[in-house]
C-alpha cells in the first residue's frame, strides 16, 4: 500500500466529483475537509484493515 493515495469520490453536499489525498501511513483517522467545488464540509472517515493492503472510505455531510 502508498502512504498517500488520491481517490476521486463524490461530495455528499451537491453530488460533484472531489479529489483528496489520503495520507495511509497513520492508520484509521478521521478528520473534516472542504469540499473542493461548493465549499462545505465533509467528515472523511478511513479504516485500514490490518494485515491487507485495503481500505474503506466514508464521506459524509458534516451533519449527518
Amino acid at each position: 500500500m502508498q502512504a498517500v493515495e488520491e481517490v476521486v469520490e463524490q461530495c455528499p453536499h451537491c453530488g460533484e466529483p472531489i479529489s483528496l489525498l489520503l495520507d495511509l501511513s497513520g492508520g484509521s483517522q478521521a478528520y473534516t475537509e472542504d469540499c473542493q467545488v461548493c465549499c462545505q464540509p465533509i467528515h472523511v472517515s478511513i479504516w485500514i484493515e490490518h494485515g491487507d493492503d485495503n481500505y474503506h472510505l466514508d464521506l459524509r455531510r458534516e451533519q449527518d
